[in-house]
């Protein structure tokens, strides 16, 4: 029972989300880290990065991937289906809608201009979400390198994904083992 009650709670957060964002998966990115983040502290923002990174870089959409990890790491893979069921849901009858009416839409100013503003208004949204995820998420200094070179690679010379990921996961294993390894010698220099 009780995890119907989580798949519940769940079901209307993510509707929400589904409802009132816009931009694409990053702003719900973003409403994610402000209320499971910073208002009920269910996880942590590198937590989040960690789903967000994963769900990345799995097939799919990356916040359908994103929502289904959310709700399996809180419920199981019932929950993970009721997230990506309540997001996707709001969308598709708005997209229905507007599909329905399209020439109506297209050729109303009032809507246009209307979207125009909503544009205008997510990209700072998507930008409070990454300043905020970046904070949390880096446990060594030596990751804001890593993080920095990797966007250099992707925007300027066009490194592929795949290849950044790669390269993400060997500088994180040396830099973590570094660490590690000086902290335990740290560890083992105080027990003496």
């Amino acid at each position: 029972m009780k995890t119907w009650k989580k798949a519940l709670k769940l079901f209307g957060q993510f509707f929400q989300f589904g409802c009132f964002t816009f931009g694409g998966g990053w702003s719900i990115v973003a409403q994610m880290q402000k209320l499971y983040v910073e208002k009920e502290k269910t996880i942590t923002s590198q937590e989040l990065l960690d789903i967000t990174s994963v769900g990345r870089s799995l097939p799919g959409t990356m916040i359908g991937n994103v929502a289904m990890l959310y709700g399996y790491r809180v419920g199981g893979v019932f929950c993970g289906i009721v997230c990506v069921v309540a997001m996707i849901l709001p969308p598709m009858v708005i997209l229905s809608l507007i599909t329905y009416f399209y020439t109506l839409f297209k050729e109303n100013p009032w809507v246009m201009s209307a979207m125009t503003g909503v544009r205008a208004a997510i990209v700072p949204i998507i930008v409070c979400a990454a300043v905020n995820m970046v904070k949390g998420a880096f446990r060594y200094p030596p990751c804001f390198i890593l993080a920095a070179a990797a966007f250099a690679l992707y925007l300027f010379f066009n490194v592929s994904c795949v290849a950044l990921v790669i390269m993400g996961m060997i500088g994180g294993i040396l830099i973590c083992e570094y660490y590690e390894r000086k902290e335990g010698k740290t560890h083992d220099s105080d027990a003496a």
